[in-house]
């Protein structure tokens, strides 16, 4: 079964990393799968291309005007026929719309969508237009996969079966993740984890749904009970001057560290004292699942399936709001209380990898796939 994987990616965060692992589960259970990262023209290598590459997964870099190309992708769509794919597999509202909007029958084969998540973007801004028809056009698609229950409220309301939606939550390879923890930080990373103590790690894309703002002010409250402390932001995004201006004003500029792309998060949070995540939204963060198989201590907001994820507060610390003084709060007691913290990290870890490995989530995918072209043969 040839499966092509459609992605325009943005860096190596949660979908990227989950992608990367379903493929990789996905060869050793005899499919051929692809992935067709998208990216703009003048980009030489995107991050998830040099990851695949690392992993022997394979992906062709396809260079494409930004928007709504249809242009482009009825050239995909040839290139698949021509390869003679059996199925399309969109990760992101951007091929959600451009695929979905070629009728079944000239796109020539079934198309399913992984649904990460929303940004929840504002009222009339153009990712809320492309949140609009994104939910709009998946009554097109075979089926539509959710990373966790939570998510089926964002399909509430949208005419078409409810039986084409199934949640399939995110699975880890942990045998890579282990071996990612042991290898070596850059020196950057390595000398700022030398100098401070605690570490308080943010990870993710620099952007305002991720809420890191908050996180700034809130570490500038745990500084004054911690001197020593240590913030770092891993993740590229559009906020990252606005968050080193804000650490800048604060007077953190000397604890507070945001380099960018990091390409091992595991190895990262085994230098770290705890995982900071006061989100606005999420689905099924592959970050906290990181976190939890690496005996991270998490401080994060109720959204999402991270509630489920963590057993309530079995595995973690849940926020009450993300203002900077619950933040801080709840930073300063998950660090002071050194029997709870161990406690709910052993619980965690052994949850994650009892229940969310990757080959499981890979097989119900073949289900689905299974399933769909025997619906659509």
């Amino acid at each position: 079964m040839k499966i092509l994987h459609l992605i325009d990616s943005g860096g190596l965060y949660g979908a990227e990393k989950m992608l990367l692992t379903l493929v990789t589960e996905q060869i050793k259970q005899g499919l051929d799968p692809m992935i067709l990262s998208a990216g703009e023209p003048g980009i030489e290598e995107k991050p998830i291309e040099s990851e695949a590459r690392r992993l022997n997964v394979p992906v062709i870099p396809w260079r494409m005007k930004p928007g709504l190309n249809l242009k482009e992708m009825a050239l995909i769509v040839r290139w698949a026929k021509d390869e003679q794919y059996d199925l399309m597999h969109s990760h992101g509202y951007k091929f959600n719309i451009l695929a979905g909007i070629w009728p079944r029958q000239w796109r020539g084969m079934p198309l399913i969508a992984t649904l990460h998540g929303y940004v929840h973007a504002r009222r009339f801004t153009k990712m809320w237009i492309y949140e609009l028809l994104d939910r709009l056009i998946l009554a097109r698609f075979s089926a539509v996969i959710l990373v966790s229950e939570s998510m089926r409220d964002e399909l509430s309301g949208l005419a078409f079966p409810k039986t084409k939606v199934i949640v399939i939550p995110n699975g880890m390879d942990f045998q890579e993740v282990d071996k990612r923890a042991t290898s070596e930080l850059d020196r950057g990373l390595s000398a700022f984890l030398k100098q401070h103590r605690p570490i308080i790690l943010g990870v993710g894309r620099l952007a305002q749904e991720k809420g890191f703002d908050s996180l700034v002010e809130a570490f500038a409250l745990v500084k004054n009970a911690r001197p020593d402390a240590g913030l770092i932001i891993v993740g590229e995004g559009r906020l990252k001057a606005q968050l080193e201006a804000l650490s800048a004003a604060k007077g953190l500029t000397d604890s507070v560290l945001i380099p960018g792309f990091c390409d091992n998060t595991p190895a990262l949070m085994k230098g770290a004292d705890v995982l900071a995540m006061p989100s606005k939204t999420e689905g099924l963060p592959i970050t906290i699942l990181e976190a939890m198989a690496m005996e991270l201590a998490i401080v994060t907001s109720p959204v999402g399936a991270i509630p489920a994820l963590l057993g309530e507060e079995e595995g973690g610390w849940l926020l009450k709001s993300r203002d900077p003084s619950e933040i801080a709060r709840t930073l300063l007691h998950s660090l002071d209380n050194p029997e709870e913290r161990n406690r709910k990290v052993a619980w965690s870890c052994r949850q994650v990898r009892e229940v969310y490995a990757a080959e499981q989530t890979a097989f119900e995918y073949s289900n689905i796939y299974k399933s769909v072209l025997q619906k659509e043969a």
